[in-house]
C-alpha cells in the first residue's frame, strides 16, 4: 500500500494511524505525514530503537524480548499495541529488525519484522530482504505499509508464518 493509500483510507473510515518503530526510524511515520491532509490520520510515532527504548518508553514486556528477542513478530505486536494506546489511534503499527549489515542475536541481517493492530485485529509478517542497510530500512517500510492495509481493510490479510524472500 502507498503512503497516499493509507492516509486516504484511514480519512475515509474516520479512524487514526500510530506509529512504534526501530529500525525504521521513523521513516514509516514520516512516509505517512509526507501526504497533504496526513494530520486527519496520523496521530504520532515514537522511535525506540534500543531494547531499552522499546521496554521504557513502549512497554514491551521483558519476558516477551526474552522469549522471542528483539527481532521477533511479537515485540513488532507489542510495539503497534503500545503506540497505538500511548496516541489513542484506531490503529497502531510497529517495525523492529535487523537493518545489517550484521546479524542480531540469532537474526540474520535484513530480517524485518512488521505488525500493525486495530478493529481489523492483529497482523504481523517476517520478511528476509537482501541489499545494504538503507535498502532494507527501505523495504521496511513497505512491509509495515502493508500489514498497515490489512489493519485498515483494504487488502487481505496474510500472516507469514517463517521467513520470505523479498
Amino acid at each position: 500500500m502507498l503512503p497516499e493509500a493509507a492516509v486516504r483510507a484511514a480519512i475515509a473510515r474516520g479512524v487514526t494511524i500510530a506509529c512504534g518503530e526501530s529500525l525504521t526510524g521513523g521513516l514509516v511515520c514520516s512516509a505517512l505525514i509526507s501526504v497533504p491532509g496526513a494530520s486527519k490520520a496520523v496521530a504520532g510515532g515514537v522511535v525506540a530503537y534500543t531494547a531499552a527504548a522499546k521496554v521504557d518508553v513502549l512497554g514491551v514486556p521483558m519476558d516477551v524480548i526474552d522469549a522471542y528477542g528483539l527481532v521477533s513478530e511479537e515485540v513488532a505486536l507489542a510495539m503497534a499495541r503500545r503506540a497505538q494506546e500511548l496516541f489513542g489511534a484506531s490503529v497502531g503499527v510497529g517495525t523492529t529488525g535487523a537493518a545489517g549489515p550484521t546479524r542480531h542475536g540469532a537474526k540474520e541481517a535484513g530480517t524485518v519484522c512488521v505488525a500493525s493492530v486495530g478493529p481489523a485485529g492483529e497482523f504481523a509478517s517476517t520478511t528476509l530482504h537482501k541489499g545494504d542497510r538503507a535498502a532494507v530500512r527501505e523495504a521496511a517500510v513497505v512491509d509495515a505499509l502493508a500489514v498497515l492495509g490489512h489493519a485498515l481493510g483494504e487488502t487481505r490479510p496474510h500472516h507469514v508464518t517463517g521467513l520470505e524472500q523479498a
